[in-house]
């Protein structure tokens, strides 16, 4: 086996991601209630900004990633790559199912994914360069991998959810980004990608973080009339959200990305990996009976 091959089994102990298919049941058999992460109006809104957004941006990421299809000649990287490309397709699809029914219950989230939006994101992507696009997926990747360690790590976070189906949705994305969160990430090594670039395409999407998290939910809840009815609860809800566990202390996990020679694995993610794939798809695992 390739270094490349030893170091995937060993560090993230998962071999090679593997894409299931799976379909998830929201509002079934207990219809979802608007507000369904416990009642709280800004977390509500928080999860469906970040569901909206996926959809788009995994398919931008398969996009970068197969730019560079045929400059991959590693074939251990081949079929990490085909593990990510079919995991990322499949969290696009059901993140977009969920959000089907957030707009049905009165989420103002579709322009997000809209045709004519998609179609700008396109065309922005073919006038950037081919390794910048490859650098900025790999950066993302390593954001949603901070935030796939939270989610499973902290049952705080895990009670925020709210509805249960919600949560599944959550935890089985959050474990398959862990899967394969080097995966973009070798390959921009592997096409001749530079430190450079790397850390820099990083260090601009943490400056943006903050601000563009606050832009897209004021824009989300002032569209919300039932959410302006109660102005003390948002701003005491907002507070709870920015201050509480899924960024608190966020910053100094992205950072270490911005470190010259770091690589994901340098983070194990062995024990939670092996934790949930019990937990999830295991003989008794929440999940098993969400596999088609």
């Amino acid at each position: 086996m390739t270094e490349q091959g030893l170091r995937t089994k060993d560090r993230t102990g998962s071999g090679y991601p593997r894409a299931r298919r799976i379909r998830f049941r929201f509002g079934e058999p207990v219809p979802m209630s608007k507000y369904y992460a416990g009642g709280d109006m800004v977390f509500s809104h928080f999860i469906a900004g970040l569901s909206a957004g996926f959809p788009p941006g995994e398919e931008s990421f398969i996009r970068s990633v197969r730019r560079f299809a045929d400059e991959i000649t590693d074939p251990v990287l081949k079929k990490r790559v085909a593990g990510f490309i079919g995991q990322e397709a499949m969290h696009g699809q059901e993140h977009r199912r969920l959000n089907e029914k957030l707009v049905e219950m009165g989420y103002a989230i579709e322009w997000l994914d809209a045709p004519t939006v998609v179609e700008r994101q396109k065309r922005f992507e073919q006038r950037l360069p081919a390794r910048l696009h490859l650098a900025a997926t790999a950066a993302a990747e390593h954001y949603t991998a901070v935030l796939a360690e939270r989610v499973l790590s902290s049952p705080e976070i895990q009670a925020l959810a709210g509805d249960q189906e919600v949560r599944n949705l959550l935890n089985w994305h959050a474990f398959e980004e862990l899967e394969h969160k080097s995966v973009a990430f070798d390959v921009y090594r592997a096409v001749g990608g530079t430190e450079t670039m790397r850390i820099l395409t990083m260090a601009t999407l943490v400056a943006l973080t903050l601000p563009l998290t606050a832009v897209t939910l004021t824009a989300s809840l002032s569209r919300d009339p039932d959410a302006r009815r109660y102005p003390l609860s948002l701003a005491r809800e907002a507070f709870t959200l920015f201050r509480g566990p899924v960024f608190r202390g966020l910053g100094r996990e992205l950072v270490l990305y911005l470190r010259p020679g770091f690589h994901p694995d340098d983070i194990d993610s062995r024990e939670l990996l092996e934790r949930w794939q019990k937990e999830l798809f295991g003989t008794k695992g929440t999940l098993v009976d969400h596999l088609k």
